[in-house]
């Protein structure tokens, strides 16, 4: 096989992981972003995204070359925006190549004469002057005829081959490297004391990721946990991994994860150990239980709880984990697996404040917004309003698909019709396309719904406030449990109307 020569500049299609391959282009890293030991490797940032990692060599191919056969094995809607927004890139690269040409002809004269003069092409006098030059690009059509005509009596054989020949300074140069889109921190004081560390674009100001030095350790690698754990290998931290069901380790141990075979060993080989699992007694046995968490706590450990659970689980651990010395806080995670996959989750953490602000590049790394509330128990209360909101939410729609079939109405047009109005959403649109496809594949376990409903209304309880509308829609998803819907998508409640 023959040695495929690559640098900076070119396009290509990038494997990352379970990832199929991407189509992106190798740009120049930021230069406080250290690039990994071991195999040669290219920075590439990936068109359709905001995604940029380091790539080995050996999953990279260039782009031309492999188009069609990358085409007709990816076929999803997300793949072809960014191959779309490859050959625009591609269309936009081709002018600005023409108009360098152009530019450094002017230059070029310029030096030679002093003074732009009136050039002839074909008969066809046309005078430009520096400020001309400045103010204004030219038509491609002018500058294909000016490279490829006479000028000043003199006939240009080959623009590009004569102009390479020659060594003048308007040879074309690769293009310059596209700069990455990549996050940075953001930080908003609002009047309620609660503090918003937002990503943004670093198209707007200069910026990217630069991932803390401390050592990250993660436990729980669920449909949560496994795209949180990816987005923060792909922007550079150094991760320690452990799950119950170890085979779940194997794929992040490949992308660069290090091994922890207990939570204790984990937490005592990190500086901030995160956790997401399913519910308040998985997180209590895995603080608390044998080879948990709490052995492994030393002084200054930091443990970021990001499980949803009821505020009084999560004060629970947090005086536990301070008791040894530990230094904790909560951050749940409102999203899906996608949100996650795609690092746009939306966090919300309360408890130390100063962990919140080492925790910066990682909520950077998963999410698009961070949210500090305040007092550990905060964040969990919040999160379960959230999760009632849309579990409700979720419940109303399917009631909704369903009474409209039942009343012979067409559920595409109900869709139509619901997707053009105020309540037009992402998840309104993909949770009701999923129904009508019969594709219950979990995005947000329905179980985990039900759970957050329960939890919501418990809650609700303690401070005598009623919940009549999240009670309602809990004894519709414990319907649909019962149907075994519990391990499908929170949209499989649409079962509990039509069974």
């Amino acid at each position: 096989m023959a040695t495929v020569h690559l640098r900076i500049g070119d396009l290509v299609w990038g494997k990352l992981g379970r990832y199929p391959p991407w189509p992106g282009k190798i740009v120049s890293p930021p230069k406080d972003l250290k690039k990994p030991r071991g195999k040669k490797c290219f920075f590439v940032k990936f068109f359709g995204t905001e995604d940029h990692a380091w790539i080995k060599v050996e999953q990279l191919k260039p782009y031309h070359p492999h188009k069609e056969e990358m085409i007709k094995i990816n076929k999803g809607k997300r793949f072809q925006q960014a191959v779309d927004a490859v050959e625009e890139y591609l269309k936009k690269a081709k002018g600005k190549d023409q108009v360098r040409i152009f530019t450094n002809l002017c230059s070029y004269f310029r030096a030679l004469f002093h003074e732009i003069k009136p050039f002839c092409t074909h008969g066809e006098c046309v005078s430009l002057s520096l400020k001309e030059q400045t103010d204004s690009d030219p038509e491609p059509s002018s500058v294909r005829r000016l490279v490829a005509g006479t000028v000043t009596g003199f006939k240009w054989e080959s623009s590009v081959g004569y102009i390479h020949s020659l060594k003048s300074p308007f040879s074309l140069q690769p293009a310059s490297s596209m700069e990455p889109i990549t996050k940075r921190l953001k930080i908003i004081e609002e009047d309620t004391g609660s503090t918003s560390i937002q990503a943004a674009d670093s198209t707007a100001i200069n910026g990217s990721i630069t991932p803390t030095d401390k050592r990250i350790g993660f436990l729980g690698l669920g449909l949560m946990g496994s795209g949180v754990v990816s987005n923060l290998l792909k922007m550079g931290h150094v991760v320690t991994v452990w799950n119950r069901t170890a085979e779940k380790c194997d794929l992040f141990i490949q992308e660069g994860a290090r091994l922890g075979r207990t939570p204790a060993e984990v937490v005592s080989m990190c500086d901030i150990t995160f956790s997401c699992v399913s519910d308040p007694k998985a997180a209590r046995d895995l603080v608390l239980g044998p080879s948990g968490v709490l052995q492994g706590i030393r002084p200054g450990k930091c443990y970021v709880e990001m499980s949803t659970v009821d505020p009084e689980t999560t004060i629970e651990l947090a005086q536990v984990i301070t008791s040894r010395g530990g230094r904790f806080l909560e951050a749940p995670v409102s999203g899906s697996q996608q949100l996650s996959n795609d690092g746009m989750l939306v966090i919300v953490a309360a408890g130390d404040r100063s962990v919140y602000e080492d925790c910066s590049s990682c909520f950077q790394a998963m999410g698009k917004t961070s949210f500090f509330i305040g007092e550990a128990g905060n964040a969990a209360r919040m999160m379960l309003i959230l999760n009632m909101v849309q579990g409700s939410f979720m419940a109303t729609i399917a009631e909704g698909l369903t009474l409209a079939q039942a009343t012979g109405q067409s559920q595409q047009t109900f869709l139509d019709i619901l997707c053009q109005g105020q309540m037009a959403s992402t998840f309104v649109d993909q949770k009701c396309q999923n129904i009508l496809q019969g594709n219950f594949k979990p995005d947000y376990y329905l179980k985990h719904i039900q759970k957050d409903l329960r939890l919501a209304i418990s809650m609700g309880d303690s401070v005598n406030h009623p919940t009549p509308m999240a009670a309602a829609a809990n004894e519709v998803y414990k319907r649909a449990k019962a149907l075994d819907q519990s391990d499908n998508d929170m949209s499989a409640v649409y079962r509990a109307y039509i069974h």
